[in-house]
This record gives C-alpha cells, structure tokens and sequence, in this order.
C-alpha cells in the first residue's frame, strides 16, 4: 500500500457529508477551472498584468506593452473575455479592454496580490 491512500475503509460519513456541502458544485468548479486555465498561459497572464496597471487599453497599446502582434493579442483576450475575466466596450472605432473584477480577484491570488505592480516571485 501507498502512503497515499487507507488501508482500510473508514468513511466518517457525518463528516463525509459536512465536507461534501462546503465543495462547490461541479459547474462552478468547471468555470473556476477555466479561468485559471485563461491565465495559465504568459501571454495572456502579461495582458491581464497590463490590463491591471493600465486600467483600460485597446489592442494596440496591449500588442505593444507585451510585446505581441495586434492579432495574438486579440485572441488572447478573446479567451479572457469568454472566461469572464477581461470586458470590452467600443470606443467609435477602438474596442477597449478592461479587467472584470474576478479577472482582478483572480490575477491578484495567482500573483501573490502583486497586480499592478512589478511581479517579482
């Protein structure tokens, strides 16, 4: 046997049970799970980073800031608006982003609540 598991069946079901009503369902975690894949990767972690310190940017001064082609970084925010992290709004011709603030609560766990600032760990 492992020391990963019981050797034996020992189910305290009272407690089994009281544990089990504190964990979120299954779709909840299914949409947890999403966002934090959305900032699983470095460019879109670098464009919610910039998101965070500029507060609301178009796509050209994000493709700049991180240093990316205007097209990547439209993808990338694609996927952080369809994982409800990152909102747009039009501006005439100019599609502005902003953090939403789960994008924010998230981004400042995953970065030890260095938003904002120059992330150093």
């Amino acid at each position: 046997m492992t020391d990963e598991s019981c050797e034996l069946l020992c189910l305290d079901l009272p407690e089994a049970e009281r544990v089990r009503s504190l964990v979120p369902s299954a779709e909840v975690v299914e949409v947890s799970a999403a966002r934090l894949r959305a900032l699983g990767d470095p460019t879109r972690l670098r464009v919610a980073l910039a998101l965070a310190a500029g507060g609301e940017l178009c796509v050209c001064d994000l493709a700049w800031v991180v240093g990316a082609s205007p097209g990547l970084v439209s993808h990338h925010l694609r996927l952080l608006r369809s994982s409800g992290l990152a909102a747009s709004r039009r501006d005439g011709k100019m599609v502005m982003y902003t953090l939403t603030a789960p994008g924010e609560a998230l981004l400042r766990s995953v970065t030890g609540g260095a938003v904002g600032s120059q992330v150093t760990s």
